[in-house]
């Protein structure tokens, strides 16, 4: 089976198509290989990709769309697509929303209407955000909670971009799965995300922001487990409703964990205490975050088994080898 991941050099992306290239399918990937963040670590997961015979690679910007439209052209054996290419992050869209308008729902648009022209294609899954669930304060979410009040516009791209599927999917019966993941880390992940900003912090011993002086939770979710529900749905092919052939499944923990006992096992996974900044709450952000499941669980078999303990204990072992802090604490002893 051939099946197209876009991000492909996004954590997420990189996690799901080296999961794919494992199990012996051929990974065709699309990245633009913006700067959003290091450029470097962006290209560290491609050079591990490009080992796989069945990989091949083409830097595409999905907002030009007759780029685009020129690639799916010429590309008419794919069979899955599994688009997960985003501008991400809720503060960085108060900063540049027009990155947003580019990347979420120009490049978003470019893929549906690649889609409706593959004689071939079997199955679109895309991602979206718990971010669309807004300031909603009943718990946990559900995916038939009502999400018409983004708090950033991040959240707001998000939902468009649901809206957008469901119309594509009921005009032209394109097979359309959104996936609303919940607050991923791990290794090799984005080095905007909380995870990667607390360990940096801690092992560099400066001051970590805190927001909403830490009282927070969210559904920490790690990346194998996501992994896992990416390829649980994509033959999970949706069901005709109401003419549109669409879903949407929450992918996340059903229970959520505080901010504050996440810095706790980080510093001791790092055996070192962190010192915080704690800040009020930022514009965009919400107060917590807990996914209800079921429906990915009884669908698809989606249950996550990774506890933040163990989840966490991976991330800090790849952070620390990558980013060679054991060999700068040796330095520093001789």
């Amino acid at each position: 089976m051939t099946t197209l991941v876009t991000g492909v050099a996004g954590f997420i992306g990189f996690s799901v198509a080296k999961a794919l290239l494992e199990r012996g399918n051929s990974v065709i990937g699309l990245d633009s290989l913006n700067e959003y963040y290091d450029i470097t670590l962006k290209m560290s997961r491609l050079e591990q990709l490009k080992a796989y015979e069945s990989f091949s690679f083409h830097k595409i910007d999905l907002a030009e769309r007759n780029t685009v439209a020129s690639f799916f052209r010429s590309h008419q054996t794919i069979e899955t697509i599994i688009h997960l290419a985003a501008q991400a992050g809720v503060r960085y869209s108060l900063e540049n929303p027009f990155a947003y308008a580019d990347s979420n729902l120009l490049g978003h648009l470019s893929i549906l209407e690649g889609a409706r022209h593959l004689t071939s294609l079997k199955h679109l899954v895309y991602a979206s955000s718990s971010s669309v669930y807004g300031g909603n304060e009943t718990l946990p979410f559900k995916i038939d909670d009502p999400v018409e009040k983004p708090l950033s516009l991040y959240a707001a791209t998000k939902r468009s971009c649901e809206l957008m599927s469901y119309s594509y999917s009921h005009l032209y019966q394109i097979p359309v799965t959104g996936l609303r993941f919940f607050t991923v880390y791990g290794p090799w992940g984005r080095p905007d995300m909380s995870a990667f900003i607390f360990a940096k912090a801690i092992l560099d011993g400066t001051e970590m922001p805190v927001f909403n002086q830490g009282r927070m939770r969210r559904n920490f979710t790690y990346i194998d487990d996501v992994v896992q529900g990416v390829l649980g749905v994509i033959d999970t092919i949706p069901k005709s409703q109401e003419g549109a052939l669409f879903s949407l499944y929450n992918i996340g923990n059903d229970q959520s964990e505080g901010l504050l006992r996440f810095i706790e096992v980080l510093e001791n996974c790092l055996k070192t205490r962190a010192r915080l900044n704690l800040l009020p709450m930022q514009p965009g952000d919400v107060k917590e975050t807990v996914a209800d499941i079921s429906r990915s669980t009884e669908d698809f078999g989606f249950m996550p088994k990774t506890n933040i303990e163990e989840g966490l204990e991976n991330f800090v072992s790849w952070f620390v080898d990558y980013y060679g802090y054991e060999a700068k604490a040796r330095r520093q002893g001789e």
